[in-house]
């Protein structure tokens, strides 16, 4: 199968359109599992240190292993996606959040929720890998961009709806059966990825696949169609990374600086939402004089606006090829506002403004920064170079709330906001050197 195959084979527009919004919405279902059960044992704290006695140092290192074991996993799964599929893979990962809410349904010790803790950061490992190999290779072309931008979307939905879920499931049922009732809400859409899963590999609609091929990404296709069910349909190429060993993969990515650009690019910009997530309540009380409620509704308005911005971002994504300017621009514009935040010169209303200005710029990056990373990604590496470039957001999560803690701690109230305009606008740069990489490679292919 290539793109010099006859054009005779064609398909319905509506039936492409039906095709992909099945697995865009299969895949964000399980993505808001991912950032559900993110937070499933930070709304527990207080039920297990009522039932258990523990204190935050000890509650808040099961959240510690949770992210630790999901940095560990996420870059090593996409070698895994690569070579058996993304389907089989994503079913692992919702399971491995159902064991983990039935261990803590059942713990009568630290010991119990340290494995479920673990466990769930297992599971929460394989989704970005997943996830950016199923819609890259299952999605048309022309709803790529709105396919990352729903992505990143039923992310922060799933966040949203952790603590309304969990405190109204303790509520009516304590907090046994609160673990319980997250491990069927994923159950469930473990479910529906099992009915679905000849939507998310292509096995019954193999003849879909010939026009997606001729409309532009027929080399990235057919190499990861090995992974997706049509191994035999797939001539043997011997730059498609899924062919070779680990080893000879590692070899091959290691040496591209683009791959290493984007690592750097996720590290700063999870660097950059650190400070938000973690400092902007204190700061906006401390520096403007905004009370507690305001400040934290502040902090809810951003996430809001970083959603609003990912829908946009993906009409923007799909309008131009220049991926890299609309991340530079919007970062840009982010670090903008937290500069005007760090200067102390805004008002209280201006201030919190300038909050919710600065979650809609990072979200309008969010599409064009997957489409980016896409564009750099070797044939039949999908899953590994997504698994790999994203634990650089593990890594700026567990850096970024040390260090200006430190900075709070020395009396520099408004360095967590100067740090986040300048990662931002470290990412920024980063982005266009990504996209320049991406262009000469491109050329030196066509050479």
């Amino acid at each position: 199968m290539s793109a010099s195959m006859p054009a005779a084979v064609s398909m319905d527009p509506a039936a492409v359109r039906r095709r992909d919004w099945s697995v865009i919405s299969l895949v964000g279902a399980a993505h808001a599992c991912s950032h559900f059960f993110q937070l499933v044992l930070p709304t527990l704290y207080l039920s297990l240190a009522a039932e258990f006695g523990y204190d935050f140092a000890q509650l808040g290192l099961l959240a510690s292993i949770f992210f630790l074991l999901s940095s560990i996993g996420q870059a090593s799964s996409g070698f895994i996606v690569d070579r058996i599929g993304p389907a089989p893979v994503l079913q692992f990962g919702l399971a491995c959040f159902v064991g983990s809410g039935l261990l803590i349904a059942g713990a009568n010790g630290y010991v119990v929720l340290c494995l479920a803790a673990a466990l769930g950061g297992i599971g929460n490992s394989v989704f970005h890998p997943v996830d950016f190999s199923i819609l890259n290779h299952r999605v048309s072309p022309a709803r790529l961009g709105h396919a990352f931008s729903a992505h990143g979307l039923t992310g922060n939905l799933g966040w949203a709806l952790a603590p309304i879920y969990m405190a109204t499931s303790i509520q009516l049922f304590g907090w046994r059966g609160a673990a319980l009732a997250a491990a069927a809400l994923v159950g469930v859409v473990l479910l529906g990825t099992w009915l679905g899963r000849d939507v998310l590999t292509g096995r019954k609609s193999l003849a879909e696949e010939i026009p997606l091929q001729q409309a532009g990404t027929a080399t990235e296709r057919t190499g990861h169609s090995a992974a997706v069910g049509s191994k035999a349909a797939a001539p043997a190429d011997a730059d498609d990374l899924s062919r070779k060993s680990v080893g000879q993969t590692l070899q091959a990515l290691v040496t591209q600086p683009a791959l290493w650009g984007a690592f750097l690019f996720f590290a700063f910009t999870s660097i950059a939402l650190s400070a938000v997530q973690n400092f902007t309540i204190p700061m906006l009380g401390s520096v403007y004089g905004v009370d507690k409620v305001m400040a934290g509704s502040a902090l809810s308005g951003y996430m809001l606006a970083a959603a609003v911005g990912m829908a946009l971002g993906g009409f923007v994504a799909s309008s131009t090829p220049r991926s890299e300017f609309i991340v530079f621009m919007s970062l840009a514009g982010a670090a903008a506002c937290f500069a005007m935040l760090a200067s102390g010169l805004l008002g209280p209303a201006t201030a919190l403004f300038a909050v919710a200005l600065a979650g809609l710029c990072s979200g309008i990056a969010g599409p064009s920064r997957d489409m980016l990373i896409r564009r750099v990604t070797p044939k039949g590496a999908t899953g590994t170079v997504y698994g790999l470039v994203y634990s650089g957001m593990d890594i700026g999560a567990s850096l970024g709330p040390v260090g200006f803690g430190l900075m709070l701690d020395l009396g520099m109230l408004r360095g967590p906001w100067a740090g986040a305009a300048s990662s931002f606008v470290l990412a920024a740069v980063l982005a266009v050197a990504v996209g320049r990489s991406a262009a000469a490679r491109r050329r030196a292919a066509a050479a």
